[in-house]
């Protein structure tokens, strides 16, 4: 299954991970590792965010993933499952049966 991996990383965790001169080559083995489908960087309420989007085929994988993000990082991490347009297209029509079977008939 498709996860974002939203990773916040506090201000002054990141302001450490800058001093490191191998902070790109570390983000470079993480992301093959993890095989990121896409990797997003971005500012969130003013800490800094890198976003991973990444197939979880078993949720025992899922400390393997986030563990060095947790520790290496400093970072909060969630876990969102995400779909594609297509998965949406696809789950769509069971998700109006199962609406519509929980409606009261008047």
């Amino acid at each position: 299954m498709r996860f974002l991996i939203h990773t916040k990383i506090p201000t002054e965790a990141g302001n450490l991970m800058l001093q490191d001169p191998n902070l790109l080559s570390k983000l470079q083995t993480y992301i093959s590792k993890v095989k990121a489908e896409a990797t997003y960087f971005f500012e969130e309420e003013g800490d800094r965010v890198a976003a991973f989007i990444v197939d979880i085929p078993r949720a025992s994988e899922i400390p393997g993933l986030i563990e060095p993000l947790f520790s290496g990082m400093g970072a909060r991490v969630e876990l969102h499952p995400v779909m594609s347009f297509d998965d949406l297209k696809n789950g769509v029509p069971q998700a109006v049966v199962e609406a519509n079977s929980y409606r009261t008939k008047e």
